[in-house]
């Protein structure tokens, strides 16, 4: 009796051992990548703010840029109460549930997301994909800066990343029906581009045309501000696509070097294309051929090998540059591209990515070119449903929010700008300093001139 003890002692304690060996276990290196990765994502919304704060004109600089700092705040506190367990927790097809709100059950044990176990801590995946939501909500400003109030702004970010974020994310990371379908979207084509650009274009066309829309020519007032603002996103996109490998691996090394690779080539072609076109390559036309190229080659940095991205990045130049060449003659008011930019980049590399993955490199599947048709098809249905779901979600939510408050400043404080009429502060003051006292405009007591005058 005392050897069955012994030998059952033994068994018990080899059989732990062996358990405890196959189990998941943190990675430090995966680890060390990831929290970089978050930090390289982070910075890209301060980013986007600068690309679009020097496009405006200098009255409303101020006012783009914190569209874009107020998502950093509103929508990542949203997304760590509710938005992160609607996105990825156990659920339904559309939509995940609320196990893990307010973080309940995230915690330092691996992150296992929709049936895969991943090697960092689980609240680590929480924090790089916060910052997926907060870019995303902070992206659909540009097509409605200049004109947008300030509250219902946030409001509408705050409720957006609950309501239409969240679920498309589940339903296509989250262990929905597009990812168990098999849609290749390794960093965000339809979760983050096609997702803001949809909802961009839907919120320009609720709120209407700038006053000056057609007028007179609205030109960017600091181009230095654009170019760095597009150099700090592909600085941070290594971060964005390589850390959507969730390792330190090859996957991510190949997802890295696509991001260099495929904005690249979109600035070649775009250069070309502008020196054909007007004679002449413009600093804000090669800011914006990179912002594109990084569109278009998210959803396949990991999936596609390093010259099928410098395809990739070489054919979405031409739909994103007639797009934008095309929406400036109608009037269509918005007001940065988001839809020819975002929309028409993801929609591009989405479907281009159905067509040049290859299972060599990327260890899940083929594209049409390699024999596997059906990805394309997959593609076009992941595609359709983003855009579907963004635009219709968008449309009612601002019809929603602009049924209790207005949404578009009056003409008025249009005229003087979105900085004091939205903030009391102005991003250039001529070194006279800023002395705030009413900002009402119906009776004008402010002591600072809004640079632009009232127009």
């Amino acid at each position: 009796m005392k050897n069955l003890r012994t030998y059952a002692f033994w068994g018990t304690a080899l059989g732990s051992l062996a358990f405890a060996a196959d189990a998941p276990k943190i990675d430090s290196g995966d680890t060390a990548w990831m929290l970089a990765s978050t930090a390289l994502v982070l910075l890209m919304t301060p980013a986007v703010g600068f690309f679009y704060g020097g496009m405006v004109r200098s009255k409303n600089a101020l006012n783009t840029i914190m569209m874009s700092v107020a998502a950093l705040g509103f929508v990542g506190i949203t997304w760590a109460i509710v938005g992160y367990s609607l996105a990825f927790s156990d659920g339904s097809g559309i939509l995940g549930s609320l196990s893990w709100a307010f973080l309940r059950n995230v915690g330092l044990t691996p992150a296992v997301i929709a049936g895969t176990t991943y090697t960092i801590p689980h609240v680590v995946y929480m924090a790089f994909q916060a910052t997926f939501c907060i870019i995303t909500a902070a992206l659909i400003s540009g097509a409605i800066v200049e004109r947008m109030r300030f509250v219902p702004y946030l409001i509408f970010i705050t409720l957006w990343s609950i309501l239409i974020y969240a679920p498309i994310a589940h339903m296509v990371w989250g262990g929905g029906f597009l990812g168990k379908l098999g849609a290749f979207d390794f960093a965000g084509g339809t979760v983050v581009h096609i997702n803001a650009g949809i909802a961009g274009l839907v919120a320009a066309l609720v709120l209407g045309q700038r006053k000056d829309f057609g007028r007179q020519a609205v030109l960017p007032h600091n181009v230095t501000y654009i170019v760095l603002g597009a150099s700090l996103l592909w600085f941070g996109w290594f971060g964005f696509n390589g850390g959507s490998a969730v390792a330190s691996n090859g996957l991510a090394g190949l997802a890295f070097t696509n991001t260099f690779l495929a904005p690249a080539a979109t600035l070649v072609v775009w250069t070309i294309l502008d020196i054909l076109r007007t004679g002449k390559s413009t600093a804000v036309g090669a800011a914006t051929a990179i912002v594109v190229g990084l569109v278009a080659i998210t959803p396949a940095s990991g999936f596609v090998s390093p010259m099928n991205a410098i395809v990739l990045g070489a054919i979405a130049t031409f739909p994103s540059y007639f797009v934008i060449l095309w929406r400036a003659k109608t009037n269509l008011d918005d007001s940065l591209d988001v839809f020819g930019g975002h929309a028409i980049g993801g929609i591009t590399g989405a479907l281009l990515t159905g067509i040049l993955a290859q299972k060599v490199f990327n260890g899940v599947g083929d594209g049409l070119l390699y024999g596997n048709v059906n990805q394309f098809f997959i593609q076009a249905l992941a595609v359709g449903v983003s855009t579907a779901y963004s635009a219709i979600g968008t449309f009612v939510l601002l019809k929603i929010i602009g049924a209790f408050t207005p949404l578009k400043a009056p003409v008025k404080e249009e005229g003087l700008g979105m900085d004091v009429t939205q903030h009391g502060e102005e991003a250039y003051t001529n070194g006279e300093g800023a002395i705030l006292v009413n900002a009402d405009i119906a009776t004008p007591n402010i002591k600072t001139r809004a640079v632009g005058g009232t127009d």
